[in-house]
């Protein structure tokens, strides 16, 4: 008995004290000058297959994809299911990978492919939530949050196809640990993108980090945007302030300079090492508050623009290269009009600046963002991305108007390349530009 109470005693202070000291977060080296791509693989082709899907990926190298990020691979719930094909967060078994899709090989092959190209993976986890049918209903109920009655709860109210798991039992941080270290291990991916972060404990995800770093140096992104995350599991968070700002602009409602303001902001919040993910549209936003040419109109490529720029990682939505314009059913089978685009070619250009540039790089690897004040600073966002010899210019334009802007203290550069026509630009103290509406230019030094 005795020996029972020690091991619960022992077992109780790694738990209690795993989470209490705040841990620096600090992302694997070849993260930093990346794109992520997000894969709706049910949507992403005609059969929603990783073999079809895979035929793919030199396509996706050839677009400058660093990081391919997948929507949930598990097995649908199917009671309470939503729509005849269901949610990809409603999790029917952890360790399963949904038959639709195809099997486990074929995902250790396409994982394999992927790392030879160059690229990188992480899966998206739902670790809040299940699907009604999920074995650990039956297995261990004790791991979910019950009403008075007792009966299993949803985490929000119109979240009818899920229940909300109880991280106040220390063997659900056991067996959800157990089931991501299996993926990494099974699998050789290279980390996560988790769901619903915030609603998940900081302790728990505080708990994790050390488990899943012992298998490799995992990259983890939040859907999430506190800076305290950043101290407990993840290298990314999502930049959601600043997407709702860059709709503001669009629709005129906020001025130009307020992207300024808001990224001052965030310097004051967030650890120099953080990464914030930029992006336009994602899964969600785009199924259900519309595309980014209903929110943004004719603005799309100057906010792209700032996505590729800004201190941060771009997000690609997959068959957003390709112009993709219409709201992607949530629970059907509606899959991506793959067209040509002159979108996939500007996109290509972006992310091989990304790439090419050290001072675009994310977090602390990054330059020092500069504002560089212009003459119509309500319209025109105009900043210098530098370090040592090396700058990026930045010029856009978030207004549907023809703008002159000019520059009484420009970044002097003196054999400058405006880095879409390639054509030779010599930048001097005092500089002036002619834009058109929604017209964006950036200068490099080489």
């Amino acid at each position: 008995m005795k020996k029972i109470l020690f091991v619960s005693f022992v077992f109780l202070f790694v738990f209690s004290n795993a989470y209490k000291a705040q841990q620096k977060i600090t992302p694997p080296d070849w993260s930093y000058d990346k794109t992520i791509y997000e894969v709706n693989l049910r949507q992403f082709t005609p059969s929603g297959t990783i073999k079809e899907f895979r035929t793919q990926l030199l396509r996706l190298k050839k677009l400058g994809v660093g990081i391919l990020w997948f929507m949930p691979l598990h097995p649908i719930g199917e009671k309470n299911r939503k729509g005849t094909l269901g949610s990809y967060y409603s999790v029917k078994d952890y360790y399963g990978l949904d038959s639709s899709l195809g099997t486990k090989k074929e995902f250790q092959s396409l994982v394999k492919e992927i790392h030879k190209l160059g690229m990188h993976v992480i899966i998206d986890w739902v670790a809040n939530h299940t699907s009604w049918d999920n074995d650990l209903v039956k297995t261990h109920p004790d791991f979910y949050s019950k009403d008075s009655a007792g009966k299993f709860l949803p985490p929000v109210a119109d979240w009818s196809d899920v229940i909300d798991l109880n991280y106040n039992n220390k063997e659900l941080w056991q067996y959800m640990s157990g089931a991501m270290e299996y993926w990494l291990r099974e699998f050789n991916i290279d980390g996560f993108r988790c769901d619903v972060a915030g609603m998940v404990p900081d302790e728990f995800w505080n708990y994790l980090y050390p488990k899943l770093s012992s298998h490799k140096k995992v990259f983890m992104l939040a859907e999430d945007e506190r800076p305290i995350d950043h101290s407990t599991s993840f290298d990314m968070t999502y930049s959601w302030d600043l997407y709702h700002l860059f709709n503001e602009i669009a629709k005129g409602r906020k001025p130009a300079s307020a992207v300024f303001s808001q990224l001052q902001k965030e310097k004051g919040n967030y650890p120099t090492q953080a990464f914030r993910m930029r992006f336009i549209t994602n899964h969600d936003e785009n199924s259900w508050n519309g595309t980014e040419f209903e929110r943004l109109g004719d603005g799309v490529k100057a906010f792209s623009v700032l996505t590729f720029t800004l201190p941060g990682m771009p997000l690609l939505y997959n068959g957003q290269e390709a112009g993709l314009n219409k709201r992607l059913n949530f629970f059907e089978k509606d899959p991506i009009e793959w067209k040509k685009s002159e979108l996939t070619s500007f996109f290509e250009t972006l992310a091989k600046l990304k790439s090419d540039f050290a001072v675009l790089d994310a977090g602390d690897k990054g330059a020092s963002l500069e504002e560089v004040k212009n003459s119509s600073e309500d319209k025109v966002i105009s900043f210098v991305r530098r370090m040592g010899s090396e700058k990026v210019f930045v010029v856009v334009n978030l207004s549907k108007e023809k703008v002159n802007a000019s520059f009484v203290v420009a970044p002097e550069m003196k054999n400058a390349a405006d880095y879409f026509s390639k054509k030779k630009v010599k930048i001097g103290k005092s500089f002036a530009i002619n834009l058109q509406p929604w017209d964006y230019k950036i200068f490099t030094s080489k």
